[in-house]
C-alpha cells in the first residue's frame, strides 16, 4: 500500500463522501497540470476532449484498466479554478452520477492534493475506495518517476480499509 487509505465521513450536506489526501514535493502548478493536461492525465487515469471550462463537458476514456475502461463517459466541469480546484460529474449509464473534486494547495515547495467523491446512499465504499486508492498512487509514480503500482497488489491491500455495511 503507497499511500494512505481514504475514510468516509459525512459531507456538510448529509452525504457520505469518500475522502483522501496525499502529499506530492512537488510544487501545486506541477499536479495540477498532471491532475488536468489531457496528456499528463493519461500517464495514469484516463484522457478527455472536449470543453473544460465550468458548465462544459468533456469525453473521458479511462486509459490505465486492462479493458481500457469501456466507453467514454461524459464528464460536467462543475467548477474549475485553475491550479487549486476542479470538481466534475460523470454520468454512467448504469447508475448514479459520480460527484468528484479535487483540491490542491501549496505546503512548504510541495502539494497537499484532496479527493472526495460523494458517495450515493446505495453505493458501498469497497466499490469505489480501493480504485482512487490505485489511481492516487498512480499519480504519484507518474509525478516521482516511480514504478506503477499493480492493482490486484493495491486491492489485496486496500479493499480491508473501505469495506463497510451497505446502507438499506
Amino acid at each position: 500500500m503507497s499511500g494512505p487509505a481514504g475514510e468516509v465521513r459525512t459531507g456538510p450536506d448529509g452525504r457520505r463522501v469518500l475522502a483522501f489526501r496525499r502529499e506530492f514535493p512537488d510544487p501545486v502548478e506541477d499536479v495540477w497540470a498532471a491532475v488536468t493536461d489531457p496528456t499528463r492525465c493519461a500517464r495514469w487515469f484516463g484522457t478527455w476532449t472536449g470543453d473544460a471550462r465550468p458548465g462544459g463537458t468533456v469525453a473521458l476514456s479511462l486509459t490505465s484498466e486492462e479493458d481500457g475502461g469501456g466507453p467514454p463517459s461524459e464528464a460536467l466541469i462543475t467548477e474549475c479554478e485553475p491550479p487549486h480546484r476542479l470538481t466534475v460529474r460523470i454520468a454512467e449509464d448504469d447508475g448514479p452520477a459520480w460527484e468528484l473534486a479535487v483540491s490542491l494547495h501549496a505546503s512548504g515547495s510541495g502539494t497537499v492534493l484532496r479527493f472526495e467523491q460523494v458517495l450515493p446512499d446505495s453505493f458501498d465504499p469497497a466499490d469505489a475506495g480501493p480504485g482512487w486508492h490505485w489511481y492516487l498512487d498512480r499519480l504519484a509514480a507518474v509525478l516521482s518517476g516511480g514504478p506503477m503500482p499493480d492493482w490486484e497488489a493495491t486491492l489485496a491491500a486496500t479493499a480491508q480499509y473501505y469495506r463497510t455495511e451497505r446502507p438499506h
